[in-house]
């Protein structure tokens, strides 16, 4: 098996909000907050527990409009508050298809550069089905903080 083939597939994207480090970095990590934005266009309500914390877990369960439920959850890795947080992604009904998601969050000017990273896909088809629910999210979260 050659290297390139054995790499699973990976997304990026980078947001600037109009919010300071802080701000952005509580709402993936206060559950209250996360409710409020979490999912794409089509997440009609959200369930959030976080304990961030290395070694803490997350659970969120996101109701679609069609009914359908999706329900994640892992293990944060790394936490350093305002500026990175890494945690396993893995949903229930795939438990064995774990990856990982590490989200850097940058000053910049009155503002917030967070780049995230969502790696060690399964397949090409879950990385594209999580860009579409990522870039969803982002601009509920953009919404959310008021920029």
């Amino acid at each position: 098996m050659s290297t390139a083939a054995a790499v699973k597939p990976s997304l990026t994207i980078k947001r600037r909000f109009n919010a300071a480090p802080e701000k952005v970095f509580s709402a993936w990590t206060d559950p209250e907050k996360v409710k409020r934005w979490m999912g794409g266009h089509e997440i009609k309500s959200v369930q959030a527990e976080t304990d961030p914390r290395a070694g803490g877990r997350y659970r969120i369960v996101m109701h679609a409009s069609d009914g359908e439920k999706h329900d994640v959850s892992g293990v944060y890795r790394e936490v350093i508050a305002n500026e990175k947080l890494v945690f396993t992604w893995a949903w229930k009904s795939t438990p064995e298809r774990e990856s990982l998601v590490t989200l850097m969050f940058k000053s910049d000017g009155d503002g917030t550069l967070m780049t995230l990273t969502h790696e060690q896909f399964f397949d090409a088809d879950a990385r594209d089905r999580h860009q579409g629910g990522w870039n969803g999210a982002m601009e509920k979260l953009e919404k959310y903080l008021g920029t």
